[in-house]
């Protein structure tokens, strides 16, 4: 039994629950304490360290939730794996370490919903500029930050094989740009990346590690959360237990879940704070009838479209097992292919002339490899991965007992609309143009993924529900608004129609950004803190941006 009480627990030491853990400690007056699930993130640990080695945590039970699907039906009834970070930092310590704010006009869409006024791109901006430190920006570029906590460099697209891919999507017909995270996002461009000297600059290490010194600041690692503790309608601890089954509870006068898509709305459900109806068949007693809890869910799927490549110039070999102690002694230096996330350029594209801006995300890649580190083309290879942004697609998260330890069951209906479908359509046709221009004619051998037999409109969307993979950018599941299925208060953060609670996270969003997720997670951290301290919101920049006519 722990009788302390604090002032804030954040339940969640990963992306959000460090920036609020550095900014609500600012103040020595508040008392934190973080519970996070997995280990530290210690030092020492070359996987989440060296950039170059994010495929070993994804999959592995030291740093990953290991999440699946429920069988998918509009994808052969396959479970699709979620990785998740189980590890001081969260996702952000396994992730890609690409940042990309999103699209304007997704936040548009956001300020648009009712009560969502103060979270439009005007009122976003000033957040995204505070915590960023882009070393790539002018003095003079209004839409990006110098001085903030998050490092990024821009991808330094040395290798041959990007010289050609920005020529060949010029040939394409389309543009390039110069930040997709300033003026203008549609285009192609090196993308921003949270590295710092050839090492990963993730959450942990950005906000929480340099501030871990406070004496009001506590951080339990290896902490799982197991249950909100209430009296009537207000939380006011919660129950946690720690390695070889030791049980303890903490009061709190806030607690703020910071779990993410999965874990804040599943906290939420096993306490009874969600739809009433679905808590019962489990055997969990509701306490508060909030239906939108778990509903929802939104996340990225996309595929890999692969070529071999003629001249020896990919990073494939950089694959082979026994150059890995060579690539690890470089890194000591930072230099070497063990300091790039390999994700160093791409961009955004409308698929047709009906939409407002950007639908397709384009990753390249001087490699042809996969997540779980597979590299089916052998030999040299380069690859795209491409996906829909905004898909209209929804799914939905439900617990299955009342015990954290059992994996909530979700479904994305991945596929499950027409636009989707037709979206999907356009995106490969979309690959296949841009790598079948004369830029690449040196370099192809030919596309491997998904290959020539797969031509027709029908054989392309039997090949992604054969081959998708999630993006791992699943969100939405307590949305903010003031709708019968809204979740959270966006003036606020508190749960509705509860007190002593908050969630700051993917969770949170109304609609899922056009993009990676992590710095709009980010972005919602830093602004959330502001209003939970009860300070005065950033003032709003209405700056002008890109948008078609």
């Amino acid at each position: 039994m722990n009788n302390e009480t604090y002032d804030y627990v954040i339940v969640g030491g990963g992306s959000a629950g460090c920036a609020l853990a550095n900014r609500l400690s600012a103040d020595p007056n508040n008392k934190v304490l973080v519970l996070e699930a997995g280990r530290p993130d210690y030092w020492f640990d070359v996987f989440i360290h060296m950039p170059a080695a994010l495929m070993f945590p994804i999959g592995s039970k030291f740093y990953d939730w290991m999440y699946s699907s429920q069988p998918e039906p509009h994808m052969n009834g396959r479970r699709v794996s979620h990785g998740r970070g189980k590890i001081l930092g969260g996702s952000s310590s396994i992730n890609g370490m690409i940042f990309q704010r999103g699209n304007p006009l997704d936040y548009q869409r956001w300020g648009a919903d009712p009560g969502m006024a103060d979270w439009d791109y005007a009122h976003c901006l000033p957040y995204f500029k505070k915590m960023e430190s882009c070393i790539a920006a002018q003095p003079s570029d209004q839409f990006r930050g110098k001085s903030g906590p998050l490092h990024m460099e821009r991808g330094a697209v040395k290798n041959p094989l990007f010289g050609a891919f920005f020529k060949a999507v010029q040939e394409a017909g389309h543009p390039l740009t110069s930040d997709v995270n300033g003026f203008k996002q549609e285009g192609f461009a090196a993308f921003d990346r949270n590295v710092k000297r050839g090492r990963r600059f993730s959450a942990a290490r950005a906000y929480l590690h340099p501030v871990k010194h406070r004496k009001n600041l506590t951080v339990q690692c290896r902490a799982l959360a197991t249950r909100l503790i209430t009296e009537g309608k207000t939380v006011v601890g919660v129950e946690y237990t720690l390695p070889f089954g030791r049980r303890r509870t903490v009061r709190a006068k806030e607690v703020i879940l910071c779990g993410g898509a999965f874990n804040s709305p599943q906290l939420l459900q096993v306490s009874g704070i969600g739809n009433e109806d679905d808590l019962r068949k489990v055997g969990i007693t509701p306490v508060h009838h909030l239906p939108g809890v778990g509903e929802n869910l939104q996340d990225h799927l996309e595929v890999y479209v692969q070529h071999l490549c003629t001249q020896p110039i990919s990073l494939n070999p950089t694959m082979k097992f026994w150059k890995r102690p060579f690539i690890g002694f470089a890194w000591l230096f930072r230099i070497g292919p063990g300091a790039s996330n390999h994700f160093e350029a791409g961009g955004f594209i409308r698929s047709n002339e009906q939409v407002k801006y950007p639908n397709l995300m384009f990753h390249f890649l001087p490699i042809a490899v996969r997540y779980d580190g597979t590299a089916p083309a052998g030999g040299h290879g380069y690859q795209v991965h491409i996906g829909p942004m905004y898909s209209n697609s929804r799914g939905s998260l439900k617990v299955t007992s009342g015990d954290v330890r059992d994996h909530p069951a979700f479904t994305f209906n991945y596929l499950s609309t027409d636009e989707d479908k037709q979206e999907w359509v356009e995106a490969i046709a979309s690959a296949r143009k841009i790598l079948n221009q004369p830029a690449f004619a040196a370099f192809s051998g030919g596309e491997i993924s998904p290959g020539s037999d797969v031509a027709s409109d029908q054989q392309v969307l039997d090949w992604v529900r054969k081959d998708g993979e999630t993006a791992y950018h699943p969100s939405c599941t307590c949305k903010m608004g003031t709708d019968e299925m809204a979740v959270v208060d966006p003036k606020t953060m508190r749960v509705h129609g509860m007190q002593g609670v908050r969630v700051v996270d993917a969770s949170v969003m109304p609609y899922v950004t056009n993009g990676n997720i992590y710095a709009p997670v980010m972005m919602v951290a830093e602004k959330a803190a502001d209003l939970i301290l009860g300070k005065q919101p950033l003032a709003a920049e209405q700056i002008e941006f890109f948008q078609h006519s």
